[in-house]
């Protein structure tokens, strides 16, 4: 595995832990962003845990190649759908940015880890 896809994963899974444990803990933030997309914080904090996860997977996927391949893919389509709720919710396009990154990130790591760089 490359040097770039380890920063990757190690980049990735640290947004999630940081960020997604808001979600869990249902900061008021979390809890009007999970009203203005039509969630209940029950299913924000499920979204959270599920993020949080996905942490580990990546972290894991450093020794098994298949796991972060896996964890990496799921993401993709986790920041799509975030991409999508957001559009729906009426959201400017600007708050589809980080999903957008995050998304990308997530693309990239894939990608490095397919080609075995």
């Amino acid at each position: 595995m490359s040097t770039t896809a380890i920063v990757l994963a190690v980049l990735l899974a640290g947004i999630f832990l940081l960020l997604e444990s808001a979600k869990l803990a249902a900061v008021p933030a979390m809890r009007q962003a999970a009203a203005q997309a039509g969630m209940t914080t029950t299913h924000y904090r499920l979204l959270g845990a599920l993020e949080v996860a996905a942490a580990a997977g990546l972290l894991l996927g450093l020794r098994i190649t298949a796991l972060g391949a896996a964890t990496s893919t799921g993401l993709i389509l986790l920041m799509a759908g975030a991409v999508v709720v957001h559009l729906r919710s009426g959201d400017p396009v600007t708050r589809c940015l980080p999903a957008v990154v995050v998304g990308a990130l997530a693309c990239a790591h894939l990608v490095l880890l397919a080609g075995g760089r």
